[in-house]
C-alpha cells in the first residue's frame, strides 16, 4: 500500500459515497478532513477527562490540563516559536487577527496613522482593520495583486511609509493559493517602524512555517484548516508584545487576583483566554500537529505540489475553463471557471459525481470581483 493511500485512509470522512460515487473531497482550502487520531484524541477527553483546566486539583482537571498545555508546546514546536507561552489558543484565525487589533492596535492608532494590507486578503484581514480605522481614524491602504496571482511587491513598497504602523498580509491566499514572501515582507515592515500581522490560516499543516525564520510580529492559525477541530485555532506573538498588549476579554483564569475595587491580570498567555477554553479543541488540535510531524513537511509539500501540477494541466486541457491566479508559488489551491456557466452549477453538477468544491467568492470578494 502507497504511502499516499495510508494517509487517505486515515480519514474515515473520506470512506462514504455521494449517491452511488466514491466521496472525492476537493474542499480543504475551506476546512480540511479530520484523521482518525484527531477524532479519537476528542472522544477520549470525553470519556476519560472531562473536566475544566488550570483550576482543579483532582485527577482529571490535571490530566486535561496536561494535555491541554502539551498541545501547546506542540503547536509551539510546529510554529518553531521560541517559548510555548508565545502561543495563544484562540476560537480561529478571524478571533487571533481580531484580538490583535482590538488589544494592540487599537490603543496605538490615531488619526494619520496607516494600516496597509494587500488585494489577496480573506475578509479576516480586511474587517477588523476596517472596524479599527473607524474607531481610531487612521487610514487603510491596499497593496496590489499582479495578473498572476502575485504580490506586486513595488505597489507594497511604495504604500510602506513612516506612517504606517500595522502590515497585515497573508501568509498564503485562501482563494487562490499564492504564497506570499512574508520574510521579506516582515522585514520590510521593520525598516519603516510597523508590526507585522501574518495570516497564517491556509500556510500551517501544508507548508513549513517559522516563527524564527519569518520573524514577524503575530502570526495566526485555524485548527481546522490543518487537520484540527473547528473552533480552536491560535495566535502566536512575540512575548514582549503580548506583555504590553491589556486583555481583550475578562472573566475567569485571565486573572491573578479579583476584589471589587481592581483587578491583576494573569501572565501570558493566560491573560488573554477568558473563560473556559475549548479544551477538546485544543487536544484535539495537538493531535493532529502530531500527525503533521509524522510525515513531515517535505512529503507533504511534494504531494500537494504534484496534484497542483496534474490538476492545473487538466484543467487546461479543457476548452472554456480559465485558470484564476496561476502564481509559480501556490501551496495547492486552484481557482477556476468555466465560460457560460455559473459557479454554482459547476459546484452542483460535481457534487452529483461526488466531487465536493467550493464554489463563490471564497470570503475574498475583493480579490474574486
Amino acid at each position: 500500500m502507497s504511502n499516499t493511500q495510508i494517509i487517505a485512509d486515515s480519514f474515515p470522512a473520506l470512506h462514504q459515497t455521494i449517491g452511488d460515487k466514491r466521496l472525492v473531497y476537493l474542499d480543504s482550502a475551506a476546512t480540511t478532513q479530520k484523521p482518525q487520531c484527531v477524532i479519537d484524541a476528542i472522544t477520549s477527553y470525553y470519556e476519560h477527562d472531562n473536566a475544566n483546566i488550570h483550576r482543579g486539583v483532582h485527577t482529571l482537571s490535571m490530566r486535561a490540563t496536561k494535555a491541554y498545555e502539551n498541545a501547546r508546546q506542540s503547536v509551539a514546536s510546529l510554529l518553531q516559536a521560541s517559548r510555548k507561552e508565545e502561543i495563544i489558543f484562540v476560537r480561529g484565525a478571524t478571533e487571533a487577527i481580531n484580538l490583535v487589533a482590538q488589544a494592540f492596535a487599537r490603543p496605538i492608532l490615531s488619526v494619520g496613522d496607516e494600516i496597509l494590507i494587500t488585494e489577496m486578503e480573506h475578509h479576516s484581514n480586511i474587517v477588523p482593520w476596517q472596524l479599527v480605522c473607524e474607531q481610531t481614524g487612521a487610514s487603510l491602504k491596499v497593496a496590489k495583486v499582479n495578473d498572476d496571482g502575485s504580490l506586486n511587491i513595488d505597489s507594497f513598497k511604495e504604500l510602506l511609509t513612516k506612517d504606517t504602523t500595522i502590515v497585515a498580509f497573508a501568509h498564503v491566499s485562501n482563494a487562490i493559493g499564492t504564497i506570499n514572501p512574508i520574510r521579506e515582507m516582515c522585514a520590510l515592515a521593520r525598516e519603516v517602524g510597523a508590526i507585522s500581522v501574518v495570516d497564517g490560516a491556509q500556510a500551517v499543516g501544508h507548508i513549513p512555517v517559522s516563527m524564527s525564520d519569518v520573524d514577524c510580529d503575530f502570526y495566526a492559525t485555524s485548527g481546522h484548516k490543518m487537520f484540527g477541530p473547528t473552533g480552536i485555532g491560535c495566535l502566536y506573538g512575540k512575548h514582549a508584545l503580548l506583555e504590553e498588549m491589556e486583555p481583550w476579554q475578562g472573566g475567569g483564569d485571565m486573572i491573578l487576583s479579583v476584589s471589587f475595587e481592581e483587578t491583576t491580570w494573569n501572565n501570558v498567555p493566560f491573560k488573554f483566554e477568558a473563560g473556559t477554553p475549548n479544551i477538546a479543541g485544543a487536544i484535539g488540535l495537538g493531535a493532529a500537529v502530531k500527525w503533521i510531524e509524522s510525515f513531515g513537511y517535505d512529503a507533504m509539500v511534494q504531494h500537494e505540489q504534484e496534484l497542483l501540477a496534474y490538476g492545473r494541466d487538466v484543467l487546461q486541457s479543457i476548452e472554456g475553463v480559465t485558470l484564476i491566479g496561476a502564481s509559480e508559488h501556490n501551496a495547492g489551491v486552484i481557482a477556476f471557471t468555466v465560460a457560460g456557466v455559473h459557479p454554482h452549477d459547476v459546484g452542483t453538477i460535481l457534487d452529483h459525481e461526488g466531487v465536493a468544491i467550493r464554489t463563490g467568492n471564497h470570503c475574498a470578494e475583493p480579490l474574486m470581483r
